[in-house]
């Protein structure tokens, strides 16, 4: 199965404030805001949303092409994806700006102040053409350049290539008739529950409307699983416990992951999204959002460990 993710690559920063962002907040300063915090330290993680799909799908055993742009300093980047053998041909590689870097403090409390800079996804991708690629092809659009999301789910509808229509974090930056065109024709729609309610909102739809612009909405709800809806008939699909959760923040990503898998090799959507809520755990168990690592044996010896020998039988 080919499969094309178009979305960003960014490296994320990643620092620790050892103390609480709300004692150092004047509630009545707050329109003259002026707060320095002193961090721990920084760390520096490979991220951007089709990075990290990508990425699952890699240690699944398929091999995805990113659809996305990178700056002067994807050098690193790059040889991470070649390590775990992602190949970079539709990636465009822009000069004299930097790759889209996230630079994200989170406080005792668990509490996150964000800034993101864009660099080179504030620049066109190169879209690969997917003409005559109706047969064997997924296309699964992420939350990254607006006018990459809309030409490319264009193209999946003209080329009558099953897409996968994620909005995500780009909601903020959408008109109502962007949205409803780019939405309408997808394959699935996917979001949190948070984002459902936005996107409707945004788009000014009723939930009945998105039922006849799309085939499946799947929803995540964080710890309390997936809710995958079908015109209307709704399953819960639980989260499965872990041991220990140290970063919740590639969960999505993985289970998006592990629902493209799925679905590469044909399976119904239920088992899809079981095991996209498998490939979930195995991101929220390690820091950072590629940190994560399984194989295709030990993946499903969890997924029936959890769901039963449901894939016995796959290779």
């Amino acid at each position: 199965m080919r499969i094309f993710i178009s979305g960003s690559l960014a490296y994320d920063r990643i620092m620790d404030f050892p103390g609480r962002f709300a004692d150092h907040i004047l509630p009545d300063k707050i329109h003259v805001l002026n707060v320095c915090f002193n961090i721990n330290g920084l760390v520096e993680k490979f991220g951007g949303t089709a990075g990290n799909i990508a990425y699952t799908l890699a240690l699944l055993e398929e091999r995805p092409y990113i659809v996305a742009t990178a700056g002067e300093d994807f050098g690193r980047y790059a040889q991470w994806l070649a390590q775990n053998q992602l190949s970079a041909h539709w990636i465009k590689e822009v000069p004299e700006v930097l790759t889209a870097g996230a630079y994200i403090t989170t406080d005792q409390d668990d509490n996150q102040i964000t800034a993101f800079n864009p660099g080179a996804m504030a620049f066109d991708a190169d879209l690969p053409p997917l003409d005559g690629l109706t047969k064997e092809t997924l296309a699964f659009i992420a939350p990254g350049n607006k006018r990459d999301m809309m030409a490319f789910a264009r193209g999946a509808r003209l080329a009558h290539v099953p897409y996968f229509f994620d909005p995500g974090q780009s909601l903020n930056t959408w008109e109502r008739d962007e949205l409803r065109e780019a939405v309408s024709g997808a394959q699935c729609f996917i979001s949190n529950d948070y984002e459902l309610s936005q996107f409707l909102h945004l788009a000014g739809w009723p939930m009945e409307t998105l039922y006849h612009n799309v085939q499946v909405v799947i929803t995540t709800l964080g710890p309390d699983g997936v809710t995958l809806d079908q015109q209307g008939e709704k399953l819960l699909i639980p989260a499965i416990p872990v041991a220990e959760v140290l970063d919740p923040t590639g969960a999505g990503d993985a289970f998006r992951g592990g629902l493209l898998k799925g679905r590469s090799m044909g399976l119904e959507w239920d088992i899809s999204c079981q095991m996209g809520t498998v490939a979930a755990t195995y991101a929220v168990e390690q820091y950072g959002t590629q940190e994560h690592y399984m194989d295709w044996r030990t993946f499903r010896r969890r997924y029936q460990a959890h769901f039963g020998p449901l894939l016995s039988s796959l290779t």
